[in-house]
């Protein structure tokens, strides 16, 4: 039986917060006038009330910096968009075989700790083959974060033959499937709500993209399609707010 599209593709309906938030990581400059958000989150459902309710929660939480009548994102946002773009385009090398491992060295951690640790391996596109013990490929150009002190790092050649491991560590199938739904919405999506959606769904796939080198990933792996179909959005979306760009700082 068909998974629901929404589970499948990850296009739930988006909050006010997660709406400003979409719309100033892919603006350029990272910032937008209040009347240029009323306007941009109206196809959405977002009334000026619930809008600006959002803007001040969002601007008490530090998510937003405000200057007159402009919100832009904080610093720390500034830092996840880096992360983001950095996410979205993998750096990758020649594989020559070799795989990177990393293992926990330490025990006892608290449970929202381990959450973390595993929130930030994942981020690293690695994949859990057992407790403690993660690995992927050695094929990506990417420094390691200094502050990671309790994971040990390796580099092997497991037994297992690499198309069979890859197999097992990420569901490869599954993200395929799913990539290739959320182009045909972006294909067929014609309002400016449901393409938003889709190019939010597809920037949070894109994400869990593993990476993998070419030998290793299924034939027709539709990952680049998705950036691309992704970049084209992005420079649409962005070139929006230039035309009216009396609304904005100069």
């Amino acid at each position: 039986m068909r998974r629901d599209v929404t589970e499948e593709t990850g296009l739930r309906p988006l909050s006010a917060r997660s709406v400003v938030l979409s719309l100033l990581l892919g603006a350029q400059p990272p910032e937008l006038p209040v009347r240029e958000l009323v306007r941009l989150v109206e196809p959405f459902g977002i009334g000026g009330s619930t809008l600006r309710a959002a803007l001040s929660r969002m601007t008490t939480a530090g998510d937003l910096r405000r200057t007159g009548a402009v919100y832009g994102l904080s610093d720390r946002l500034l830092e996840r968009r880096r992360r983001q773009d950095a996410a979205l385009h993998p750096e990758t090398r020649p594989w020559t075989g070799d795989w990177e491992m990393a293992v926990i060295t330490t025990t006892g951690r608290p449970a929202a700790q381990r959450a973390d640790l595993r929130a930030e391996l994942t981020s690293l596109r690695l994949a859990e083959l057992r407790e403690g013990v993660w690995l992927r490929p050695a094929n990506l150009c990417r420094p390691w974060p200094p502050h990671l002190h309790d994971v040990t790092r390796f580099t092997s050649r497991p037994a297992t033959p690499p198309l069979e491991l890859a197999a097992t560590l990420w569901p490869l199938t599954t993200w395929q499937a799913t990539a290739e739904t959320l182009l045909h919405h972006a294909t067929h999506a014609t309002t400016p709500a449901a393409r938003f959606t889709t190019y939010t769904a597809i920037v949070r796939h894109l994400r869990t993209d593993p990476a993998l080198p070419t030998a290793l990933l299924p034939p027709t792996w539709p990952a680049d399609s998705l950036r691309t179909a992704y970049a084209a959005y992005r420079e649409e979306f962005t070139s929006r707010p230039r035309e009216g760009a009396g609304d904005r700082p100069g």
